[in-house]
């Protein structure tokens, strides 16, 4: 149980930093005078909404992935590939709110974590049902 801490905490990284996308947008529909619940506005404001919708689409990826690898491979292990996930997404919604191009990395940083966690997951598993 001790070493499930470390997905637990990279877990609660996580959700902060989606709560941070989240907090943006709102700033950002304050800042444009967007009315709820229109998320029509200007192109920089477009950026906070697409930057916190496209974090949330990867987090129901993530915890999962980081979760499943915990229990079929190892929980130390799924913290040190999972932390690279809120990093990745932190420089993914900066650079996002610069302008679009600015995504690009923090996108690709943000997406290998899932991958492995995932199909580290399944080899887990299949491992486990073979042995």
């Amino acid at each position: 149980m001790a070493e499930l801490i470390y997905p637990g905490i990279v877990s609660c990284i996580a959700l902060l930093v989606y709560y941070y996308t989240l907090l943006m947008s709102g700033l950002a529909r304050g800042r444009f005078d967007v009315a709820a619940p229109s998320h029509d506005g200007p192109e920089e404001y477009q950026r906070y909404v697409r930057a916190h919708q496209n974090t949330l689409e990867h987090l129901v990826l993530f915890l999962p992935g980081l979760w499943l690898f915990a229990v079929a491979v190892d929980p130390i292990w799924a913290s040190g590939i999972g932390i690279i996930w809120p990093l990745g997404r932190l420089m993914y919604a900066r650079g996002y709110y610069q302008e679009a191009a600015k995504r690009q990395v923090g996108l690709v940083i943000s997406m290998l974590p899932i991958y492995v966690l995932i199909l580290g997951s399944l080899a887990g598993f299949l491992y486990a049902a073979v042995s």
